[in-house]
């Protein structure tokens, strides 16, 4: 797979659910090169639920410090509900390569959610990894890159209404 297009860092969280997958992702990703700041659970004893590790991650997108993020649950589902409850995040939860690569591709997703009861390591680390090596819109045709252009200005503008 080709280089990570942006700066190789990235905010990681989950709950107890998530866990064992979480570290698994994790250490793929370090071992790629990446620096991963990991918001928790970093242990089962202490576990944190999936309503308290998504906010963690939507802030650290939220204040700049990252621009990606992965988070994981049991089935990723709770994750992105949660995630995209904060504004400028785009949570999407991905079970299979394809839709992760297009989730940057097509919705320029700045949150990766997966589901840690749904997932194998080896697959989890490769829709991350597709993911990570796409840029909005790239590859696709000029009038769809138009097209998803002008969607994203309208998601955002839509953001705007309902976060006022």
């Amino acid at each position: 797979m080709a280089e990570c297009k942006e700066e190789k860092k990235l905010v990681i969280g989950a709950d107890k659910s998530g866990f064992s997958l979480k570290e698994a992702v994790k250490k793929f990703l370090e071992d790629k090169g990446y620096y991963v700041e990991d918001v928790g659970t970093k242990d089962l004893e202490n576990w944190l639920p999936f309503y308290e590790v998504a906010p963690r991650v939507a802030n650290k997108i939220q204040s700049g410090e990252f621009d990606r993020g992965v988070l994981i649950c049991g089935t990723g589902a709770g994750m992105s509900m949660v995630a995209n409850k904060f504004k400028g995040i785009y949570a999407v939860a991905v079970e299979g390569s394809y839709t992760a690569k297009m989730a940057k591709v097509i919705n320029n997703a700045n949150v990766l959610t997966m589901g840690g009861w749904v997932l194998a390591p080896e697959q989890a680390c490769d829709m991350i990894e597709r993911w990570l090596t796409m840029e909005f819109t790239e590859g696709l045709e000029e009038w769809r890159k138009g097209f998803l252009n002008n969607a994203i200005t309208k998601v955002k503008d839509i953001e705007e209404e309902n976060f006022k």
